[in-house]
């Protein structure tokens, strides 16, 4: 039976632990299953982690794989948490593998800074990607720092440490 939500979790920054030996942000395991714990989450939530790996070295193949999982899911509702320097890029994979009749919701997030490490925006991106997640219509979205970007809408300004639309869209706040 399907749950409410299925997290696919990559890696990227909002999953990275401080090492202390090497002084490097590394993997070791996701954070997702303390991060429900500490939030209380109620929804039934089906957790998968094909990978952890930062989006820099990400490539096609696993792009690929990640929207492959996402189509495969019994769960409609999809959350994939994701590097930010590469986010877009997946995000636009799926959306061009995904068939017309899509029915599913499927939001991109992830963190500046690591879940991990003080002042940390993971929690509250992860939170407003569930909202977001369970008010949307079907198709492929971004959601970081309190905005929702539609995949084909949206860049990460580097400079700023912002995602920003490309263009205005009329009468929608992004």
């Amino acid at each position: 039976m399907p749950k409410d939500i299925r997290i696919i979790t990559t890696g990227g920054t909002f999953d990275k632990l401080y090492d202390e030996i090497s002084g490097e942000l590394t993997f070791r395991q996701s954070q997702l299953p303390r991060i429900l714990r500490q939030t209380r989450c109620t929804l039934r939530i089906e957790l998968e982690g094909p990978l952890a790996i930062d989006s820099l070295y990400m490539n096609e193949e696993q792009r690929q794989s990640v929207a492959q999982r996402c189509i495969a899911s019994p769960e409609h509702r999809i959350i994939v948490i994701h590097g930010t320097d590469t986010m877009t890029k997946t995000a636009q994979v799926v959306a061009k593998r995904l068939a017309p009749e899509n029915r599913s919701t499927i939001v991109f997030t992830g963190a500046m800074v690591p879940y991990s490490l003080e002042n940390s925006d993971s929690v509250f991106n992860l939170g407003c990607a569930f909202s977001a997640v369970q008010l949307l219509p079907p198709g492929v979205y971004i959601c970081m720092s309190g905005k929702i970007f539609t995949w084909d809408n949206v860049r990460k300004n580097k400079e700023l440490g912002i995602f920003e639309e490309l263009r205005p869209v009329s009468g929608v706040s992004g």
